[in-house]
């Protein structure tokens, strides 16, 4: 193998010198030019010499035959093998300037890293460079390569082109994957800028290195339909493998490979886990852009040849050698040419001037040497085989063209020129489903909203529920003096029941979102929202404790009835509990408002294959801190919950006059207050579920103030049924009281004997100061009885006067008709207390004196007093028991009390 390339590089170094020694006898001036390459060190690089070199003998030739002043020079190539690496290429690069001859410039440069670093000194030297093999995207920068010129285009020149491409077809949504090697990510970097500046979404860009794969799904997962690919040909059989495997070709992708257009790569497949015909079929349809390494136009060009003409006598020459060809020989056949000329415009341009110079001895700086070739080959313009060359600051101007795999081999479908800004299609690009590819899947969104039908069962539920709540307030109103409304505390009625009204309220504003509202009013709703139910529930579960905290004192403490719980005390607690949620929702608003957003999920796709998918998005209301705010409300809410049931627990077994009002109370409590705190946790569990969330939470809150509301209103409808004057309320008070009494009392005695004398007589002072009030209350009650039935005794005694005078009148008239009878006259009666049996009852008549009675023998004889009693007390009985309601009733002195204490009504009122 060494021998072959010492004998390949002997055969190039004779041919480029048997040159200017064939044409001595025409006496041509010899332009010295460094020709920089690698020889012998790398095979496939030295391919790439050996390929171009009858290229670069071919524009030797052809610039022989040309009319002065071409004809008068000649060019000689002086060899530097670079070796393709830094160092040596350096070495070999001073020892052709120190040795000689001296050159005008350099011609060559195949590897980047090489080109690079001479690139980077050939200013020191005063040489321009010519290259037509190094593509690196980072040698256009001329604040580092000022005298590097390229006659191959940058790999970055097909970007332009790739935009015009997208933008012809409307793609504005692409992705792009790439080899992490220094010449492919310099074109991306570039390629992201153009992109940007066209307004085209570069939506993914993903790098790999080894396995592709897991790139290639990443462009899946996100929709990626067009893709950019900037890899080599080695690795094309990788990609296009997974690309098979991951079934990203066909009718909703395209692929487009920028930077290369090597052919038949896909036959070495040895490095995939596919066969040739899998990555065939994954290729089908994909686009390669390239710049045009050989003109398609049949135009004649500056050697006088078609840019087919000049293909067929290379591939003659190839052919001779055994040699492939090389995408670089166009380049080498036209920078020779563009060496060739704007050296001999210099030369000429010095000859010029020496010999109309007013100085006899003239001379050019190696740096005025330097320029002026730098601007001759700026100035140079020309058709070669490659297409018009024309230089850019430093850069060629080329075209790019654009093939298409059909059926297994590329198709020319169209050319860029960036000398014009043009995009011409040679013929159309083949797409699957004779439609082009979409460059993202259609979308749809889809609002995520509570069903309509949900919404309007639950609403009418709460419409409902708000009826029967008005019902309850308008009851609670109109009967709040009852005896029974006063047990239960009217004042905290009206705030349980307005609690309730808000929480219902809740859900009509709840089911509400874009689609029902503006969006600026959503953002007002979200706020509303919060302050109802915050104050709803704080209004209601605040009612209930201040209950369960009134019921804990009386039936629990000792010295109840020392502490009169006025209702301002009650109503104070619910305030309190309010003036916090005032604070929280206050704080919530100024600093951290919530707002309307939009949470998008995952796409949907269409499950019959259709090109369109569903993209569910739901609106909802947030805010920056929203998991701080929301852990602050549910912690309140929470502990105020749990301080109702703990309270609402402890008061469960007191055996009271309104027994079966706390005790409602108590199980309204344990069922609202759990279900409540339950329901919150659940509605953020699924706040991703609009119609689960409202479900929830509208049927929780219809249940807990249903639940509260019936326990709470509905026992206290019936008792006043049934008991309008509260006279069961009052025995079942005394006889619950007492025994309550007792019971404190026997605790008190078995505490004494384990406590010490002065504990104990504490303990008896309390007991005896309960026991007197209660007497008291009994005393100042009955005593308003009193007061009430002799009133109605007084109006009685007035009847039965005006029925005793009706009766004398009857007795005088029988007199004077013959019939002999006592005499009776008013106000003369006195009567005396006796018994007389009603039934099973004995009822002691009141005594009603008369002043103006005469005691008379006459009238008062036992036979007129038998004889009055038996006229006059049927008429009492019949007048007097029933305007009362019974013998009991009409008793001066009741045998027992029939309603409480007043002692009592102060504490609940």
């Amino acid at each position: 193998m060494e021998g072959r390339w010492n004998l390949l590089k002997a055969l190039m170094v004779w041919e480029l010198l048997w040159l200017p020694w064939s044409c001595l006898c025409q006496r041509r001036q010899e332009l010295p030019v460094l020709w920089i390459m690698p020889l012998s060190s790398e095979p496939a690089w030295g391919n790439v010499t050996a390929e171009v070199m009858p290229a670069v003998q071919l524009a030797l030739q052809h610039l022989g035959k040309q009319p002065a002043p071409l004809r008068n020079y000649e060019l000689q190539f002086h060899f530097a093998d670079s070796k393709c690496d830094n160092a040596k290429a350096l070495k070999a690069f001073f020892e052709a300037i120190f040795y000689g001859p001296k050159h005008l410039m350099v011609f060559g440069g195949l590897c980047s890293s090489v080109t690079s670093i001479i690139a980077q000194s050939l200013k020191a030297w005063n040489l321009p460079q010519l290259s037509f093999a190094a593509t690196l995207p980072a040698l256009a920068n001329k604040r580092r390569y000022p005298n590097l010129f390229r006659i191959v285009p940058s790999n970055s020149a097909v970007n332009p082109a790739l935009v015009k491409f997208l933008s012809n077809y409307g793609w504005r949504r692409v992705g792009t994957l790439t080899q992490l090697e220094e010449r492919f990510t310099e074109v991306q970097k570039n390629l992201a800028e153009h992109l940007k500046q066209a307004g085209v979404e570069l939506v993914e860009a993903q790098w790999f290195s080894g396995d592709p794969c897991a790139a290639i799904k990443t462009l899946k997962e996100n929709d990626v339909r067009i893709v950019i690919g900037q890899f080599d040909e080695f690795s094309a059989a990788k990609v296009f493998c997974c690309v098979y495997h991951l079934d990203m070709f066909g009718l909703k992708y395209q692929w487009i490979l920028s930077g290369w257009s090597e052919t038949s790569w896909w036959t070495h497949t040895g490095t995939s886990s596919c066969s040739a015909q899998s990555v065939l079929s994954a290729m089908e349809g994909a686009v390669s852009v390239d710049f045009e390494t050989l003109s398609s136009q049949h135009i004649r060009g500056v050697s006088g040849r078609t840019p087919q003409e000049y293909k067929q006598e290379y591939d003659k020459r190839c052919m001779l050698k055994g040699l492939g060809s090389s995408k670089f020989h166009g380049f080498a056949y036209d920078g020779t040419w563009v060496v060739a000329k704007a050296l001999t415009r210099v030369m000429e341009t010095l000859k010029y001037r020496e010999k109309y110079s007013a100085h006899r001895n003239f001379t050019v700086t190696e740096r005025e040497m330097a320029n002026m070739i730098l601007q001759a080959m700026s100035d140079t313009k020309f058709f070669g085989v490659t297409g018009q060359v024309l230089f850019r600051n430093g850069e060629r101007v080329a075209t790019i063209k654009f093939a298409q795999f059909q059926a297994g081999r590329e198709v020319q479908v169209g050319e860029y020129s960036n000398i014009t800004d043009r995009l011409e299609f040679a013929g159309p690009i083949w797409f699957k489903g004779h439609e082009r590819t979409r460059d993202h899947t259609h979308v749809y969104p889809q609002r995520m909203e509570i069903s309509m039908v949900l919404y309007s069962i639950l609403a009418s539920i709460s419409v409902l529920g708000i009826l029967v709540t008005i019902v309850f307030l308008f009851f609670n109103i109109q009967n709040h003096n009852h005896r029974v409304a006063q047990m239960s505390s009217p004042s905290l009625n009206t705030l349980l029941i307005l609690g309730t009204l808000l929480s219902y309220s809740f859900i009509f504003l709840f089911g509400l979102d874009g689609s029902y509202v503006p969006e600026g009013v959503f953002d007002a709703l979200c706020a509303i929202r919060i302050w109802l139910i915050s104050i709803g529930h704080s209004t209601a579960f605040g009612a209930m404790l201040a209950k369960m905290w009134r019921l804990h004192l009386i039936y629990e403490s000792i010295s109840f009835r020392k502490r009169n719980i006025k209702n301002y005390m009650l109503i104070g607690i619910v305030c309190g509990l309010l003036l916090v949620d005032m604070c929280l929702l206050t704080s919530l608003q100024v600093l951290d408002p919530l707002r309307g957003t939009v949470k998008e999920f995952s796409l949907e796709f269409d499950p019959h294959g259709r090109d369109f998918a569903i993209r569910p998005f739901l609106e909802h209301c947030e805010n920056i801190h929203m998991n701080i705010w929301m852990m602050i409300m549910y912690l309140y809410k929470t502990l105020l919950v749990l301080l109702s049931c703990v309270l609402a627990w402890k008061t469960r077994h007191s055996n009271t006059l309104t027994l079966s009002h706390s005790r409602c109370t108590w199980i309204s409590v344990c069922i609202a207050g759990p279900l409540s705190v339950i329901g919150a946790f659940l509605a953020l569990l699924t706040r991703d579920q609009p119609n689960v969330q409202f479900c929830i939470v509208g049927v929780i809150i219809i249940t807990c103030c249903s639940v509260t509301l019936s326990l709470v209103f509905i026992p206290e409808i019936i008792l006043m049924r049934t008991d309008p004057d509260g006279a069961s309320l009052s025995k079942q008070f005394h006889s619950a009281e007492r025994e309550k009494e007792s019971e404190r009392v026997s605790e008190e005695k078995e505490s004494s004997t384990k406590q010490t004398d002065s504990s104990a007589s504490s303990s008896m002072t309390l007991i005896s100061t309960a026991l007197i009030d209660l007497l008291q209350s009994d005393n100042k009650y009955l005593t308003m009885c009193i007061s009430e039935l002799d009133m109605e005794l007084e109006e009685l005694t007035r009847q039965l006067r005006e029925l005793s005078t009706l009766s004398y009148t009857n007795m005088v008239n029988m007199q004077d008709s013959g019939e002999q009878t006592d005499i009776v006259t008013p106000g003369s009666y006195h009567y005396h207390c006796k018994e007389i049996q009603i039934g099973t009852e004995k009822c002691q008549t009141l005594p009603v004196g008369c002043s103006g009675c005469k005691d008379t023998e006459d009238i008062n004889s036992p036979e007129h007093v038998q004889r009055r009693l038996s006229l006059q007390l049927p008429i009492l009985h019949h007048a007097y028991l029933p305007s009362i309601g019974g013998v009991d009733a009409s008793c001066s002195t009741p045998s027992s009390p029939s309603t409480q204490p007043r002692a009592l009504m102060d504490l609940w009122h």
